[in-house]
């Protein structure tokens, strides 16, 4: 224990002492942590558009005209039991034809034409949403197979539009597949290019004191006592550029919450504030692993001398 408040001890005074280097050394894991927090924002707002989107995708299942609503409600709750699905809406034909004389309500011609007709000429249908995009082929195909044809459920289905929606489906899913496999490419990038820039800073820092690194290994110091307070400074680094981005971000996420969430579909300062803990986390975590860790293979060359 005495070993390790000497090295505590001797980190602090390195970041005393560097004075600029340190703060410099700060600035920069700072703006590493910046990119991260920017990172795990436009990853809240990448999956809140894919996630409106998904919402307005659906498969839209019509039946005949006077279909049994037994029938119907069977064919519902098969569905509702697959696995793929995650909800299943039942409008009747009476709601059917409310909805689209609402619709059409401006349209004088086509509400004559309804009232003429007098009978209800539209069918229920069911509205079926997938957990994910790529999952409404597989529905598709349950429609299509004998577990569907329950209690002769195909002479009551009229059409099914997932064939007209296909195109759409598809694409939506190589946007999202993409989307993903993007994020993650220039994430991987921008945290490779953040690491090798505080490396480079911590091991000036460290240079400065190389005299003082070989004077200690003359007199038999441990290489866990010369790495020690290095370590212990990267990780002041670490955490006051944590405090500093966490500081940063709430006048930004305030700002583009009150001018951008139409835009963006998510109102980022809510999701900042709510995700505030889990965030504090995550930065600090990657600001004093990544202190420690540079601060560890910097240290390393004067070691080997």
């Amino acid at each position: 224990m005495t070993e390790l408040k000497r090295i505590i001890k001797a980190g602090f005074v390195n970041f005393t002492r560097s004075g600029i280097i340190s703060w410099a050394a700060v600035l920069v894991v700072t703006i590493t942590l910046t990119v991260i927090t920017t990172i795990i924002l436009l990853n809240a707002v990448l999956h809140s558009s894919l996630n409106q989107i998904k919402d307005k995708v659906d498969v839209t299942i019509y039946f005949t005209v006077g279909a049994p609503e037994n029938k119907i409600l069977s064919l519902k709750e098969s569905l509702q039991n697959l696995p793929e699905v995650q909800q299943v809406s039942y409008v009747s034909a009476e709601e059917a034809l409310k909805l689209f004389r609402d619709r059409h309500q401006n349209d004088y011609p086509t509400i004559q034409a309804l009232d003429e007709i007098k009978d209800n000429p539209l069918g229920a249908y069911l509205n079926v949403k997938a957990k994910e995009v790529s999952q409404y082929e597989s529905i598709a195909n349950f429609l299509k197979s004998d577990n569907a044809l329950v209690l002769g459920s195909a002479s009551i289905i009229d059409k099914v539009n997932y064939n007209q929606n296909k195109t759409v489906i598809d694409r939506l899913n190589n946007i999202i597949s993409g989307a993903q496999k993007l994020g993650f490419l220039i994430t991987l990038i921008l945290v490779i290019i953040s690491i090798v820039i505080t490396f480079n800073t911590i091991r000036l820092a460290i240079y400065i004191s190389r005299e003082e690194i070989g004077v200690m290994r003359l007199v038999g110091a441990s290489k866990m006592r010369v790495r020690g307070p290095f370590m212990v400074e990267g990780a002041i680094y670490g955490v006051i550029a944590t405090i500093v981005t966490l500081i940063l971000f709430f006048p930004a996420t305030i700002y583009l919450g009150k001018t951008m969430t139409n835009f963006l579909g998510l109102n980022i300062y809510d999701y900042y504030v709510s995700n505030l803990f889990q965030i504090s986390v995550i930065v600090l975590l990657s600001g004093v692993l990544l202190g420690i860790f540079s601060s560890f293979i910097a240290a390393r060359k004067y070691l080997n001398k």
